[in-house]
């Protein structure tokens, strides 16, 4: 049963300072270039002096920076603080090494998210051996609808819990909702998600859960799949598929999960 006294309707109890940080926070992860003070307060609909006291606090505690342009950024705080919380540090402990395996194998860089805040967040990277590479910065937050990732992560998701995601993330044009919704029962089906990078073209995406000891999808392994024109046993996009979701089926296996069908009933 839930406490009637959390109760975001009734708005009972209200934490306005706690409310304009988080607003700040969530402002300047998606922005890469920073913004002015003035540009934060009109952005947020707020006074430049409330603004203020909220960046001055934010940068003592350094979870934002100032440049040599009075423009605020994000620091690495959040994601210091995201890797210290124990589920998501054994997580990264046990996947370091079957990740490196994976790069080296499928000769294609990997990256690992989870969700943070309706985006993704990138927790583990690790490049190919190759010259040439196609890398997601480590630290990078992602929109949902732009990826393999999200599709995996909200594809095993019960109703309400992607609802939640979904208003987390924002707004989106409806016609950009409607294809990443329609996706999602074909990657439940098949258990991963194959396709076209929205971002970059020539890139083909996989994307497979990473399930815990309850069933539920607690992280995504990718990899931006690009074809090589030479080098000696290079492996094929089907290969690279079948070995990326044998890794994340026994990185799951590790954290605990039973098997594939107590997620799919």
């Amino acid at each position: 049963m839930s406490d009637p006294r959390l109760d975001h309707d009734g708005e009972k109890y209200r934490a306005p300072a706690l409310a304009k940080g988080l607003d700040i926070l969530e402002l300047l992860a998606a922005d890469a270039d920073g913004l002015t003070q003035v540009e934060i307060a009109k952005e947020l609909g707020r006074t430049t002096p409330e603004i203020f006291r909220m960046l001055a606090v934010l940068r003592q505690r350094d979870y934002v920076w100032l440049d040599k342009d009075d423009r605020y950024h994000l620091s690495a705080k959040m994601l210091e603080v995201a890797y210290r919380h124990p589920p998501v540090q054994r997580l990264l402990s046990l996947s370091r090494v079957p990740m490196r395996q994976l790069a080296h194998q499928i000769n294609q860089s990997v990256h690992m998210c989870i969700l943070h805040a309706g985006r993704l967040l990138v927790v583990a990277q690790f490049d190919n051996p190759d010259l040439n590479i196609n890398t997601v910065r480590l630290g990078a937050q992602i929109p949902i609808y732009d990826s393999a990732s999200g599709r995996v992560l909200a594809a095993f998701m019960d109703q309400e819990e992607r609802a939640h995601l979904l208003d987390l993330a924002g707004p989106e044009p409806a016609d950009r909702r409607a294809q990443f919704l329609a996706d999602l029962p074909k990657v439940r089906a098949v258990g991963y998600c194959e396709g076209p990078s929205m971002t970059i073209e020539g890139i083909t995406n996989l994307s497979a859960p990473v399930f815990d000891f309850t069933g539920q999808a607690v992280a995504a392994l990718t990899t931006p799949f690009i074809r090589r024109l030479t080098g000696d046993g290079l492996p094929l996009l089907a290969e690279a598929r079948t070995t990326l979701t044998t890794t994340c089926a026994e990185l799951s296996k590790k954290l605990g999960f039973a098997g594939k069908e107590s997620v799919l009933d």
